[in-house]
């Protein structure tokens, strides 16, 4: 049977964006995510990361890097006792500077590839999953990949129009909706 998952953004959900982060020096976990996705694993949720990453295609850091700074965040949540299913990510920017990865993409939020293929991979039903963002986008691409709780996660005064069912202002205002 397929699983129920909680599918997060990466930079301003799972980490502080401090604008293309590719390294771990510039990598702060979010205050209040590891409290939030292990209350979600404890209730039957999958943990998957689903992240536009246009700093590959602009050439601000390698693909490589961003793998193994994936691998050394997946470590830190298995330390706290929580595991991600997975981590995709979309590399590809039309605006990029670097050849190969300087194209549009079905896989780039608000298109809904990323969420798709995670379904597939991880035998997601993501008519019963959650999709935690920051951007319209986000939302955008769960709505289009049949995500029906979309939860927004906004600075406080800031609810931008979105596809959001919810907004909330701080990581730790989910947990009550996570059954």
């Amino acid at each position: 049977m397929a699983c129920k998952a909680l599918l997060l953004d990466r930079d301003g959900v799972v980490n502080v964006d401090h604008g293309y982060v590719g390294d771990i020096g510039r990598f702060t976990f979010m205050d209040g995510i590891v409290t939030l996705t292990r209350h979600a694993v404890d209730r039957g949720f999958r943990v998957a990361v689903i992240t536009n990453q246009s700093g590959i295609a602009r050439g601000y850091f390698t693909e490589a890097a961003f793998l193994e700074l994936s691998d050394w965040m997946r470590g830190m949540f298995l330390a706290q006792g929580v595991e991600l299913a997975g981590v995709f990510h979309c590399p590809y920017h039309r605006s990029g500077t670097v050849g190969r990865y300087a194209r549009d993409s079905f896989w780039r939020k608000p298109n809904p590839g990323m969420i798709l293929e995670a379904a597939r991979r991880l035998d997601l039903d993501l008519s019963r999953s959650v999709f935690l963002g920051d951007q319209t986008t986000d939302m955008a691409a769960a709505q289009a990949a049949g995500v029906p709780r979309r939860i927004m996660l906004a600075e406080a005064g800031a609810a931008p129009e979105s596809a959001a069912t919810l907004t909330i202002r701080h990581l730790a205002d989910l947990i009550p909706h996570l059954a």
